[in-house]
C-alpha cells in the first residue's frame, strides 16, 4: 500500500514508523510528510532514505492512508483535501474525534464498523484509549453506570519540548517552559485549558469519547488529569459502578481475556501495572482491581499504557490494517 505518515519528522511521527516496521505492514511506497520547514529532510525507513515533502504534493500522490500527527488545524484543512482524492485518513488529532459524522475507532471495541466509505476516520485521546479498553469487558457484562477517573499523564503527551523542560529542569540548565510551573518533583492538575466550568479539555475528551467510543450516552463520567514527571507512559486510576452486581474473580477473568489487555495483578509479588515497564509495549496494563467498599456495586483498577503506542501510533496503524484487508 502507499503510505503518508504527515507529521513524520515529530515524536509520534516516529513512534508511527517504528510501529509500521514492528508490525511489518504492507509498504510500497511511503511519502514522510511535514510541514515546509522540513521539506527535504531525510527518514531512514525500511533502510531507504526518504525524503521529507509537503502536504500539497503528498495530496497529488494520492495515497492509500493518510495517517495524520500534524495537530488538529492542519487535519481541519487538509484532512478533506486528501478524502477528495479517495485517499483515507486517519487523524491522531481531537479535531473530528466528535463529529457525529466521523467513526472514533478503538480496533478492539469498534474495529468492525469501518468501511471503504470511511475517508476521516478519528484515532481517539491518548488516556480515552486505555479507559476503554479496560472498561470494555466489564460495560459489556455488568453495565456501568458510573466512572470516576483520575490520570497521571507522561510529559511526552505534550511532546518533546515538554521533555526537555523536565530533563532541563533535572540537570539544572535553562530550559524554554512549556508549562506553567515546573513539571519535575511536581504535579501539574491542569491537561489541556480550562473550560468555563472548571474542567480542563483533556478532563473533557475522557468524558465525551468514552460514550462515543462504548456507543452509550447513559454512561456518567468524571474526570482529573495530572501531569507527573515520567518520560513515557499514562496511568490511570479508575473507580466504576455497574448496573448488575458482579465478583471480582469475574472481572479478573475477563481482563485476562480480553484482547489488548494484560492483566497485572498479584498483590503477593507486587505485581502491578507502571509506567516505567510498559513503555515501548503495545499492551494496556491492568492491576490493582478490589472492591470499593462505600458503593454495592463498585470496584477500583489501576490502568497503564504507554501514550505513544496504544495510546496514538499503535492504535493508528491497527485502523490502517483493517483498511488494508478492507481493500483487498
Amino acid at each position: 500500500m502507499r503510505i503518508a505518515v504527515v507529521g513524520a519528522t515529530g515524536m509520534v511521527g516516529q513512534v508511527m514508523l517504528k510501529v509500521l516496521a514492528e508490525r511489518s505492514f504492507p509498504i510500497t511506497e511511503l511519502f514522510c510528510v511535514a510541514s515546509e520547514r522540513s521539506v527535504g529532510k531525510e527518514i531512514e525507513f525500511g533502510g531507504i532514505k526518504h525524503k521529507v515533502i509537503g502536504l500539497a504534493q503528498a495530496v497529488s500522490l494520492r495515497p492509500d492512508i493518510a495517517l495524520f500527527l500534524a495537530g488538529g488545524s492542519i487535519s481541519k484543512e487538509w484532512a478533506p483535501k486528501f478524502a477528495s482524492v479517495d485517499t483515507i485518513v486517519v487523524d491522531n488529532s481531537s479535531a473530528w474525534r466528535m463529529d457525529s459524522d466521523i467513526k472514533l475507532i478503538v480496533p478492539e471495541i469498534n474495529g468492525d464498523t469501518i468501511t471503504l466509505d470511511d475517508k476521516i476516520i478519528a484515532n481517539p485521546n491518548c488516556s480515552a484509549i486505555q479507559m476503554v479498553l479496560a472498561l470494555l469487558p466489564i460495560h459489556r457484562n455488568f453495565g456501568i453506570d458510573r466512572v470516576v477517573v483520575s490520570t497521571y499523564q507522561s510529559v511526552s503527551g505534550t511532546g518533546v519540548a515538554a521533555i526537555d523542560q523536565m530533563n532541563g529542569e533535572r540537570e539544572n540548565r535553562k530550559i524554554e517552559m512549556v508549562y506553567p510551573y515546573p513539571i519535575d518533583m511536581n504535579c501539574l492538575p491542569h491537561g489541556g485549558d480550562f473550560q468555563e466550568d472548571g474542567y480542563t479539555t483533556e478532563e473533557q475528551k475522557l468524558v465525551d469519547e468514552t460514550k462515543k467510543i462504548l456507543g452509550d450516552e447513559t454512561i456518567k463520567v468524571t474526570a482529573t488529569v495530572v501531569r507527573v514527571p515520567v518520560k513515557g507512559g499514562h496511568s490511570e486510576a479508575i473507580n466504576v459502578e455497574t448496573k448488575k452486581p458482579f465478583e471480582l474473580q469475574n472481572i479478573r477473568r475477563l481482563m485476562a481475556e480480553t484482547p489488548g489487555i494484560k492483566l497485572q495483578d498479584l498483590p503477593d509479588t507486587n505485581t502491578y501495572p507502571m509506567p516505567l515497564y510498559a513503555e515501548g509495549k503495545d499492551e494496556v496494563f491492568v492491576g490493582r482491581i478490589r472492591r470499593d467498599f462505600t458503593r454495592e456495586q463498585a470496584f477500583n483498577m489501576w490502568v497503564v499504557s504507554d501514550n505513544l503506542r496504544k495510546g496514538a501510533a499503535t492504535n493508528a496503524v491497527q485502523i490502517a490494517e483493517i483498511i488494508k484487508d478492507l481493500k483487498k
